[in-house]
């Protein structure tokens, strides 16, 4: 098998390790993420069980390959050139209850929608303030998902921490291991997988008993929130918040301070609604919503004197 455009990768080694007829080849990644831009990554695999994903990153890293694992490609902007190495999509959407109230998940498995709905139906509270926030297991506990508190308080900010209780990882180092919620030294948009190159294979969460009425009030009552400030990603794909919160003051403030809500350049636009999301018009690409973030910089920096850094994942090469 000849190798891919752009990178002599061992395709055939890969092959062997990952099953064959497993590997996508320049795979558009676009339709892959929450964005809807992005050129095409050499090769793609789909892992469908934690064996799977776990044997494709230690592949990969044995082989050498450049790879990035891609859960529901929220909160990344990749690159119109793609990606040069292997793309793998994680596909474990596996689930287990462990006792009444406990439940593992495996690290693809959508909250959003797939785990909140079945939580819910069960009575167990705890996951349904995250609705409508695109995450898989892995995506939430790496960030650590967060989200206001119920109405009217809206007081605080509930973290996906407070209802994790461990999960099984592929270390860096290969080995696969059990860890509680301590190991994952959780913070502000922060865990240790920031800092470390470990794989979460699933996640454990522990619930509550909660009347479904109240969650579904809770659910109804965020949706209204996100729909009344977020773009609805069929008519306007994103990819949530560009730019890191700021000590006492949004991002989004200081942006729409300087005149730029609503700005356009070619077929990206900063939302109307909320200046610290960038939304794809139609065909926007990579360089578009580029132009936007440096824009915002340069502007907010020059007019407010403030730095404003990115929280999106860059993928590819810009």
């Amino acid at each position: 098998m000849p190798a891919t455009k752009g990178l002599d990768l061992p395709v055939d080694a890969l092959a062997a390790r990952l099953g064959d007829g497993r590997l996508e080849r320049d795979a558009p990644l676009a339709p892959h993420t929450t964005f809807k831009i992005g050129g095409p990554a050499d090769l793609l695999y789909r892992a469908l069980t934690q064996d799977e994903l776990a044997e494709a990153v230690r592949a990969a890293r044995e082989l050498d390959v450049p790879f990035f694992l891609l859960g529901l490609g929220a909160n990344v902007l990749v690159s119109d050139r793609g990606f040069r190495g292997l793309v793998i999509k994680n596909e474990v959407e596996t689930l287990d209850w462990l006792d009444d109230t406990r439940v593992r998940a495996g690290s693809g498995m959508k909250i959003y929608h797939d785990l909140i709905q079945i939580t819910v139906a069960k009575g167990l509270g705890g996951l349904q303030h995250y609705v409508g926030i695109p995450s898989t297991v892995g995506g939430a506990v790496w960030q650590n998902l967060h989200f206001l508190s119920p109405p009217p308080e809206r007081e605080r900010t509930m973290f996906i921490a407070e209802v994790v209780e461990g999960a099984t990882i592929l270390t860096e180092e290969g080995e696969v291991r059990e860890v509680d919620l301590d190991y994952f030294q959780f913070g502000y948009d922060y865990s240790i997988l920031h800092d470390r190159k470990d794989v979460v294979l699933d996640v454990t969460f522990r619930l509550e008993p909660t009347p479904r009425e109240t969650m579904r009030d809770t659910i109804r009552e965020n949706l209204q929130w996100r729909d009344d400030r977020h773009p609805d990603l069929w008519l306007y794909p994103s990819a949530g918040s560009i730019f890191q919160k700021l000590e006492g003051i949004g991002a989004g403030r200081l942006i729409d301070q300087c005149g730029l809500k609503g700005k356009v350049l070619g077929n990206a636009q900063i939302f109307h609604k909320h200046a610290n999301i960038i939304v794809n018009l139609g065909g926007a690409t990579s360089a578009d919503v580029r132009a936007l973030i440096d824009l915002a910089q340069t502007t907010v920096k020059k007019e407010l004197g403030h730095e404003l850094k990115t929280e999106i994942g860059m993928i590819g090469e810009f």
